[in-house]
């Protein structure tokens, strides 16, 4: 009997020393929170966007056959820098002439779809300090570079063959901006330095001043025109003469009564 009293104390001694130290290893540990991960940014298909943002079919065509719609696209989506983009319309595509597109190479005409993008994304804002720096690199590389200038908010975009200006914001949002320019960038690298001058604005033409009918006109030899009124005619002068003559012979008639 005593033996189990002493057992069953025991016992019970061993479970109160026990259980601290099983409370502290169940209990599990604090750990401090994980901070959410940056959103990524949006994506942007380039080929979607130039397709139905405006009329930039031919351009497009170009990015599709020299494969640099690849590259603009990785620019975009695959780093930190982000990219810009100038895109001509349709119309000057087909006003442009001289000089001719069609005589370019595969390799030419890739570097003139490549001097059309700038490795770094720019809103439009950016560009006024951007113009204090020109020279900008292209993703042409090497000495395709462009020169901007801000006029009063107006971007303005020189590469010594063209000057034209930003018409219009297609798409801005890092990491991808993407503006209208009216003419294709045509770069020195591949066109030359020779360039033709801009041709003078054609003369207003002269504006001829007809004569007032109260203003006399003279003839090549400075004389006075003849009077335009109309002369009397024969008729008129015979009955002139038959008045005059019944005129006199009545006065007469009278004299001899």
């Amino acid at each position: 009997m005593e033996l189990s009293m002493i057992f069953t104390v025991c016992s019970a001694l061993l479970l109160l020393s026990s259980s601290p130290a099983d409370a502290k290893t169940a209990s599990p540990p604090l750990l401090s929170p994980t901070p959410a991960p940056a959103p990524a940014p949006d994506f942007v298909n380039l080929t979607d966007l130039l397709t139905v943002a405006g009329p930039f079919h031919t351009f497009l065509s170009y990015l599709q056959s020299t494969k640099v719609i690849e590259t603009f696209q990785n620019q975009a989506n695959n780093t930190e820098e982000g990219v810009t983009i100038f895109v001509p319309k349709d119309s000057a595509f087909s006003a442009q002439k001289k000089p001719s597109l069609s005589n370019l190479t595969e390799d030419q005409l890739k570097s003139l779809m490549l001097f059309h993008g700038l490795p770094h994304y720019y809103s439009l804002a950016e560009f006024r300090n951007l113009s204090l720096q020109n020279p900008i690199s292209t993703l042409a590389g090497g000495q395709y570079s462009l020169n901007f200038t801000d006029v009063s908010g107006t971007i303005h975009i020189g590469s010594g063959w063209t000057n034209t200006k930003v018409s219009s914001s297609v798409h801005s949002s890092d990491p991808v901006a993407v503006y209208q320019v009216d003419r294709i960038l045509l770069p020195e690298a591949i066109f030359g330095t020779d360039i033709p001058p801009t041709p003078a604005p054609a003369p207003a033409p002269d504006i001829a001043i007809a004569p007032t009918a109260d203003s006399p006109s003279a003839d090549s030899d400075g004389k006075a025109a003849p009077s335009s009124q109309p002369k009397p005619s024969s008729s008129h002068r015979i009955i002139n003469w038959g008045i005059l003559i019944h005129v006199v012979l009545a006065i007469s008639c009278g004299f001899l009564f």
